[in-house]
């Protein structure tokens, strides 16, 4: 059955606009609390409500704990934090499931709402579809004597914090390092400067000063080009972006080299290499060439799952590996923490850093990056390129002039009437040419 809410990150979109309206978060809560109450085998379930600084948070927040009261769910809030501290106090606490009310990377009109379950990780598609099927059921409303209460979390903060400190190695530490901490102005801002500092290094915060408007606003994982400046300004030895609920990561090293999410992967890798075997590593169908040629001659297994970090863990999670992420900065360290985490991704590779005496790049000296050219073309309702005889035939070409040098990904865009071709080659002009080639046989 198809989805018709539920995205591959929760349920996003424009604030007033529907999904994303106050009635509809009320149902949505509500069609939860009769999920979690029809699987809770005893007692009254319990849910974990966090979010990010968007103003809209406030008003979502409100409508979300209506509905699960009125299910007979209780509610523990933990007001701004990043979405992989709330999957952490979702286990940590044992409740019935964890709630975050963020957009992620998207701009502060947008807003959205993401689910884990009890183990801390992504709620599984069946659970998904189960809440889909009570959204337009009658509203309803449990007698009094079962409605849920509401609580705060004072201490959430600080917990979340141990437990961002607690993946790093007690062996080392990061005095000496001056870090600049770029938290997007989101939910991060009152966690992630405390956590490098707690561990040595001498911290530069930005993004830290949220309004309410101002979330992912030039700042962050996704407007990291001003980070090389900041850091040279301050001196600094590493920048360390976050997104907007923090769950990815970029960073930048002294001398304003720029590192993506396959490069820290890359670097992570290597370094648990040097503990032991690692037995796969999962990227998407975005992960850069390179790094899968490169794990192919270092012997260790690589396969790739669709975009999304929930289809990476899931991967993962089938084969028994610990180690994946996306291009963009979601990483999962799965012997660290169960979902992807900004802050925790950040630590494994300064923890790697410091422990071989080396700097990211020095880690990532063995892997050559690809040129990776995107073009996107607009195609018509219900066009199957598949179906397009003068794109498959050029991409057969394609393939042949790329053997064992690149790559070329045809997907249509899951949200708009485009078709991405993506080419990766040594030589970016080549790239270029190739993509834009293929594009004509479309237009």
């Amino acid at each position: 059955m198809k989805r018709r809410y539920f995205g591959t990150d929760g349920i996003r979109g424009t604030v007033g606009e529907g999904p994303i309206t106050p009635e509809f978060v009320l149902r949505l809560g509500h069609a939860a609390g009769r999920v979690l109450a029809r699987g809770q085998s005893a007692g009254r379930p319990t849910v974990l409500i966090g979010k990010d600084t968007r103003i809209s948070g406030y008003m979502l927040e409100a409508a979300l704990q209506a509905g699960f009261a009125s299910a007979g769910v209780d509610v523990v809030l933990c007001g701004p934090l990043p979405t992989p501290a709330v999957a952490y106090l979702t286990r940590a606490l044992r409740l019935s499931a964890g709630v975050v009310i963020s957009a992620s990377h998207n701009p502060y009109p947008d807003n959205g709402i993401k689910f884990f379950s009890g183990a801390g990780k992504k709620l599984p598609d069946d659970i998904e579809l189960a809440i889909e099927g009570e959204i337009d059921r009658p509203l309803g409303c449990a007698p009094s004597q079962q409605l849920g209460k509401a609580r705060r979390l004072d201490d959430a903060r600080g917990r979340y914090i141990e437990f961002c400190k607690s993946s790093f190695p007690m062996e080392i530490d990061l005095k000496g390092l001056r870090l600049v901490v770029d938290c997007a102005h989101g939910a991060a801002y009152h966690v992630a400067p405390d956590v490098f500092h707690e561990l040595g290094a001498d911290v530069i915060a930005v993004g830290a000063a949220p309004n309410g408007f101002n979330i992912n606003e030039g700042v962050g994982a996704v407007h990291a080009e001003g980070l090389a400046r900041i850091v040279a300004q301050h001196d600094a030895d590493f920048g360390i972006a976050l997104d907007g609920d923090a769950d990815r990561v970029v960073v930048v090293e002294r001398g304003g080299r720029l590192f993506n999410g396959d490069e820290l992967l890359f670097a992570i890798v290597r370094e648990r290499m040097r503990q032991g075997p690692v037995q796969g590593v999962v990227g998407t169908q975005m992960s850069n060439y390179a790094l899968e040629q490169r794990f192919a001659q270092l012997g260790v297994p690589f396969v790739r799952a669709a975009v999304g970090d929930r289809y990476v863990l899931e991967a993962l999670e089938q084969r028994g590996w610990l180690l994946g992420g996306e291009s963009s900065g979601h990483l999962l360290c799965l012997d660290r923490h169960t979902t992807g985490d900004g802050i925790i991704s950040a630590l494994q590779v300064l923890a790697a850093s410091r422990r071989l005496g080396t700097s990211i790049a020095g880690l990532t000296a063995e892997l050559a990056m690809l040129s990776q050219t995107m073009v996107n073309v607009r195609v018509p309702a219900g066009f199957h390129w598949q179906a397009h005889p003068p794109l498959v035939e050029a991409l057969a070409r394609a393939e042949g002039e790329l053997t064992g040098k690149g790559r070329v990904l045809v997907r249509p865009s899951g949200t708009e009437p485009l078709l991405r071709i993506m080419v990766e080659a040594a030589d970016p002009a080549f790239a270029r040419s190739l993509a834009e080639r293929l594009a004509a046989t479309v237009a």
